[in-house]
């Protein structure tokens, strides 16, 4: 009968643990990390820097619309970053405006002042129409916004006594609303609200025979059909 010896305990060899080694600067592991820290504080620094990084500009004081003149007194200065898109407005170092200039669009109280809108007054082809409302006015009708300008005609008497009225018809479309003068105010007398549309030229024979046709002129919100 043949008998197996087995170790002991303590017979058997001590484990030996492994060796923390202290990186080096040699280890490529460290070198990446502190490659990914200064890039993520490089980044972080040129973010600030060109969140800093703004510029005086005009913006409108008041709305303006096509024909208004511009002065200093119609503008305000204010600090933005427009990056690449800074030469499209006005700012208070590309020198002063010249005189008679005048806005040839829309641009909003508080909107940044665009150069593609400055011209003269030659440059404008609209015309201001006032045009009475008798009815109620909608609240999308006030200064800077577009109108759609119909006429309605007065119902004439047929032969058999009949009311035949016409079909309105729209006279002029997107017209801007240069002003709106409410009853009571200094511009306008009576009880009727005067709305100042800035109609184009070739419209304008139109919607002036409308005005002192028998009938009804009134102002849509632009956009209706």
């Amino acid at each position: 009968m043949t008998t197996t010896l087995r170790p002991t305990l303590e017979q058997l060899p001590a484990p030996v643990a492994p060796r923390l080694r202290r990186p080096t600067w040699r280890d490529p592991r460290l070198l990446v990390g502190c490659a990914l820290v200064a890039g993520s504080v490089a980044l972080g620094a040129t973010v600030v820097s060109s969140a800093r990084d703004t510029a005086p500009v005009y913006v409108a004081a008041h709305d303006l619309v096509p024909g208004d003149a511009v002065a200093a007194s119609d503008l305000r200065v204010v600090d933005v970053n427009l990056g690449g898109e800074a030469a499209r407005y006005l700012a208070p170092e590309g020198g002063g405006l010249a005189a008679g200039t005048v806005v040839t669009g829309v641009v909003r109280s508080g909107e940044l002042l665009p150069r593609a809108v400055l011209g003269k007054a030659s440059d404008v082809h609209v015309r201001t129409v006032a045009v009475p409302v008798g009815g109620t006015l909608s609240d999308r009708v006030e200064a800077g916004s577009t109108v759609d300008v119909w006429f309605v005609p007065k119902a004439a008497t047929g032969a058999a006594g009949s009311d035949a009225a016409a079909a309105p018809r729209r006279i002029t479309e997107s017209a801007v609303v240069a002003q709106v003068d409410e009853p009571g105010s200094s511009l306008v007398g009576g009880g009727q609200t005067t709305v100042q549309v800035l109609v184009p030229q070739d419209d304008l024979p139109t919607v002036l025979a409308a005005l002192a046709a028998d009938g009804t002129v009134t102002v849509v919100p632009g956009g209706a059909r």
